[in-house]
């Protein structure tokens, strides 16, 4: 019979799922009369091998939560319930590896409700799968507490899919505690100056910061306005991003090296990470090639670097150091009849750079732009090599 059982759900976790698929309890009932067995026979083990999918391994490790079933009633109505919302025969055994309480959920009871729910408010059945197959999403859809909680969090990302990609990297979003730990921090972000759409940005790249504690969040805005923008400022919220979930010293000592590598006064480094406070995230070894290049090689003063510090977030081989030959090229070969500003250079978009230094040159050096595209992937072409030697003598 366990058998005959393990074929028919197999069979219907592997079969396609018209959408939007069949009721809920229709597939329960279909499910049902043919899984009728001995209570006293059931082996868990050897249930989450054959009819789950799971590895002999994992089923040992699972089994022990599952001990006190006595009938595969419950599970077989939990894989026709998963099998209805499209999960696949890999997705269900990643889903009973992970939470094999979840095989214990009451279908028409709390499963059921949260798909009808959710559905109102908007999301599709593919996103429910999605839900319940994101890390620890599982565990927080066999409670029906998951629905208040995306009632909130829907309206604050905006779409189901700003939701979900912020759940997929931070899931403890949805055990957090809405009125004690996480309305109060957006109402800080706001105070902050930051709208909705601030926050889902933060968020995605600082998935912890609504669920963290209050405290730590006051202290990153604390920091934030330390390195000297205030709370409703434009930048403010790039500089949160930045610091967040850094300590103050190594905050600190990134400044310290900031100074010391571009040779920056304080204001200075102040005037750089109030324009580009991400400088904070990038490394040490980084950041002292571009200051290399952009001083030692370019020629370019500290102070100028500083006011224009957008240089520093771009590629060096992937677009100064190609774009910084080129020009330098035509300048060696008198094809430039004035000079231009760097910063101009490094920061145009690629095809205004390539229609203002590559495309007017292709008769006076037609080898331009296929050096330009050699010098880009990582190479250093003859005439580039030229160039620079004879610039350095």
């Amino acid at each position: 019979m366990l058998r005959l059982r393990s074929c028919f759900l197999a069979q219907l976790l592997s079969s396609p799922v018209a959408s939007p698929g069949p009721p809920l309890q229709r597939l329960v009932s279909v499910a049902a009369p043919a899984v009728s067995a001995n209570p006293s026979s059931f082996a868990v083990e050897e249930y989450l091998v054959s009819t789950c999918g799971l590895t002999r391994p994992q089923a040992i490790k699972a089994s022990p939560k599952l001990s006190h079933l006595k009938s595969p009633t419950n599970p077989d109505a939990v894989l026709a319930f998963l099998a209805g919302l499209g999960l696949s025969g890999a997705d269900v055994a990643a889903l009973v590896a992970k939470d094999p309480k979840f095989l214990c959920a009451r279908v028409e009871r709390t499963l059921a409700r949260n798909v009808d729910e959710l559905t109102g408010l908007g999301l599709s059945r593919s996103q429910i799968a999605r839900l319940i197959s994101l890390t620890s999403g599982a565990r927080r859809f066999r409670c029906r507490s998951i629905v208040s909680r995306l009632h909130y969090y829907l309206p604050l990302f905006g779409s189901s899919e700003n939701l979900l990609r912020a759940l997929n990297r931070n899931f403890y979003l949805i055990s957090a505690d809405i009125e004690r730990t996480v309305k109060p921090k957006v109402a800080l972000l706001h105070e902050c100056g930051l709208g909705a759409c601030d926050i889902v940005k933060l968020c995605r790249s600082a998935p912890r910061m609504l669920s963290t504690s209050l405290e730590r969040t006051r202290a990153m805005v604390e920091c934030a306005q330390g390195l000297g923008l205030p709370r409703g400022s434009a930048m403010f919220k790039h500089v949160l991003d930045a610091v967040s979930f850094i300590s103050e010293d190594k905050i600190a000592a990134k400044v310290d090296y900031l100074k010391k590598t571009f040779r920056w006064s304080d204001a200075e480094v102040g005037m750089a990470l109030s324009r580009s406070p991400m400088m904070l995230r990038r490394s040490k070894d980084a950041l002292r090639s571009k200051s290399e290049f952009l001083i030692s090689e370019v020629g370019l003063e500290p102070e100028y670097i500083a006011h224009r510090p957008a240089m520093l977030n771009y590629s060096l081989d992937g677009r100064l150091r190609p774009r910084y030959y080129v020009v330098k090229f035509l300048r060696a070969n008198g094809l430039l009849d004035r000079d231009r500003d760097y910063y101009s250079v490094f920061c145009f978009v690629e095809k205004v750079f390539v229609r203002r230094y590559v495309c007017p040159y292709k008769e006076a050096a037609p080898h331009l732009a296929q050096d330009y595209a050699a010098a880009c992937s990582g190479e250093l072409p003859a005439n580039f090599k030229f160039t620079r030697a004879k610039n350095r003598q």
